[in-house]
């Protein structure tokens, strides 16, 4: 059998998107695809912080995280790339100039830094374990590496934001969009040129848009059951849900575990 090189999408893949619960028989399927000698990575958007832990219960040592800017092989962390200064703090600059509530990740961690308390009283606090650091005297441009920014802003005013497509971005949530780097095909292709594997050896698994950005014509591509319509429409496969051994039935279709 040929060696594939597969990359997996968390949230709604490899987990029920409900619960956050790894599905056992995507967990097992993966441990049969690595015992054939097949290459198993992660690609997530995630932050590297969030998604060692996750790789360490499934037993995965590859990751492509931060949305395709960090590249872990053998579990050790290569690469972790912020976002473009310059693009990043004109974005910052204009926001708060418009009023609107600004946190920026620093570093790979869970500490945000913000230069006044907008973004609580206007979104609230964030849905996941943050430190929140206050400095008033905040420069934008001061800030070494900015790995993400959150804005507090409506879908219905982000168009006032006339730098809002100059970085990657996604709403995770209505009141707040989150901008970070959306290249995980990029990550896949450094991945497979670091390793010496073959893009028409790549398979990937996803279920949301933020998984479009992957879902290559190179390549394999494998939406869940529970996917969303366009990616359904791009993909080469469409497999059972997550939580009906969506993994581990579109392995067993293509014959890559027995």
């Amino acid at each position: 059998m040929d060696k594939k090189y597969f990359f997996f999408d968390i949230d709604g893949t490899l987990t029920n998107k409900e619960t956050g619960e790894i599905v056992e028989s995507a967990k097992m399927a993966i441990q049969q695809l690595q015992a054939q000698g097949h290459f198993v990575c992660i690609a997530t958007g995630r932050a590297y912080y969030k998604t060692k832990e996750f790789a360490k219960k499934m037993g995965i040592h590859h990751i492509v995280s931060n949305g395709g800017a960090a590249l872990t092989i053998n579990d050790e962390l290569i690469e972790n790339r912020p976002l473009d200064h310059q693009l990043a703090v004109q974005l910052c600059y204009e926001a708060d100039r418009l009023g609107y509530g600004i946190l920026i990740s620093p570093r790979d961690s869970i500490d945000v830094v913000m230069k006044d308390e907008r973004f609580i009283e206007q979104v609230g606090y964030r849905q996941e374990p943050t430190r929140y650091i206050l400095n008033r005297s905040m420069k934008f441009e001061d800030i070494e590496n900015i790995y993400k920014i959150y804005i507090a802003i409506s879908p219905k005013e982000e168009d006032r934001l006339t730098l809002k497509d100059s970085l990657g971005h996604i709403r995770f949530m209505p009141g707040c969009l989150t901008y970070q780097h959306d290249e995980k095909d990029q990550g896949i292709l450094k991945m497979i040129e670091r390793v010496n594997g073959k893009k028409e050896d790549v398979v990937v698994f996803g279920d949301d848009f933020n998984d479009l950005v992957m879902f290559k014509k190179e390549w394999t591509n494998i939406a869940m059951g529970n996917a969303c319509e366009p990616l359904k429409a791009q993909a080469t496969f469409v497999t059972k849900a997550s939580v009906d051994d969506g993994i581990e039935y579109a392995c067993r279709h293509f014959g890559w575990i027995l």
